[in-house]
């Protein structure tokens, strides 16, 4: 692979595939909600998290990576990523897209170990925790365990990315080497934990749900979205998204230290979208605008009509958890889930119009 793949044409040729996988992970999610929806395969519904997890934010995290190491061989990380998903849910042996995902899922491992090289950091370290965790859940899963088993492994892949990044802000507001060390340490165990759960959840899932507490309860304490929710435009936007999240983050960890180790029913249903609707997807809304324009090369202005998506996601979450699945409703935790897709979607078309928008705006004026 040479320089020119780095390019933003290029990176746009593995973010569409990417985008394709969204829409095959959202429609999943809708068949496992018992909506009738086009199916591609009848295996699609069982490849939900997977998609989702591996194949749509996987994906963006590792291209993210590569835009940031300027290497080659980085951005083989998302393209096996996402190639791996494209090929679950097609007519080869499943087998095929999951050696690609686990292959992927190593080289997103050793990007990091060359991030590290260049800069040595506490972030870093955590953010590598994170991919070790997606790496074992890929291995895991490839050799037949099941999805549901696999939501611990994968929550922590995507909580401890997202925590180290939001650590690499949090110098700002200067927590101190001890308060760092006490973070790490417990990114350290969560991502043990989760581990854990694959021979012991009995006792490893309520032991990651405390964790996830006190990490979720560290970064509401140091991050500087505490500061910037008081002031205007994108930075308000970002840190209400980031205080959101991590209010759903507590309680997913509260969900696993009472409820323990679930893999169907209500109470699985609650934490499991808390984690990867309530925080990831809200992270992904809230670091949009900041980081797609690193990677495309386009311009994503602030706008007001970004909260409109975020706003349909939170209440549509809150229908399914607090009267779905709290109520045993199952109108409720469908609309909710559709909801949630509508979310979703809704902020792409919003991020396309604004950047659009901006982008005519800039050749009138020149």
């Amino acid at each position: 692979m040479t320089a020119s793949v780095g390019g933003p044409r290029a990176r746009l040729l593995l973010i569409a595939p990417a985008a394709v996988v969204l829409i095959l992970g959202l429609t999943a999610g809708l068949l496992l909600l018992g909506l009738r929806v086009p199916i591609v395969t009848e295996r699609l519904p069982d490849l939900h998290a997977p998609l989702m997890v591996f194949g749509f934010v996987g994906t963006l995290i590792s291209l993210e990576r590569a835009v940031a190491l300027r290497a080659g061989w980085a951005y083989t990380a998302p393209l096996l990523l996402v190639s791996g998903a494209v090929l679950t849910v097609s007519p080869l042996p499943l087998l095929v897209g999951q050696v690609l995902i686990v292959v992927g899922s190593g080289v997103h491992l050793a990007q990091y170990r060359a991030i590290w090289r260049r800069q040595p950091a506490t972030a870093t370290a955590i953010q590598a925790l994170g991919a070790a965790s997606a790496l074992v859940a890929s291995i895991a899963w490839s050799g037949g365990v099941s999805e549901a088993f696999l939501v611990p492994l994968l929550a922590v892949f995507l909580v401890l990315t997202i925590a180290g990044e939001r650590l690499e802000l949090a110098r700002v507001a200067a927590p101190g080497v001890v308060a760092e060390r006490v973070f790490f340490c417990g990114a350290f165990a969560l991502a043990a934990a989760a581990v854990l759960t694959l021979t012991a959840p009995g006792v490893a899932v309520p032991a990651a749900g405390a964790i996830l507490i006190g990490v979720a309860a560290w970064l509401i304490r140091y991050d500087v979205a505490r500061v910037t929710v008081h002031q205007r435009g994108l930075p308000r936007y970002v840190a209400v998204n980031l205080l959101l999240g991590y209010g759903w983050l507590i309680v997913a960890g509260t969900g696993w230290l009472l409820g323990g180790a679930r893999t169907e029913g209500p109470l699985y249903d609650a934490t499991t979208h808390a984690i990867f609707l309530g925080f990831v997807i809200t992270m992904i809304m809230a670091h949009a605008p900041l980081i797609l324009p690193a990677v495309l090369r386009v311009r994503i202005p602030y706008h007001p009509a970004l909260y409109l998506p975020v706003a349909v996601l939170h209440l549509a979450l809150l229908v399914r958890v607090v009267i779905g699945d709290a109520w045993g409703n199952v109108l409720a935790v469908q609309l909710g889930g559709v909801g949630s897709v509508v979310a979703i979607v809704m902020f792409g078309v919003t991020v396309a119009i604004v950047s659009v928008i901006a982008r005519h705006s800039e050749k009138e004026r020149t």
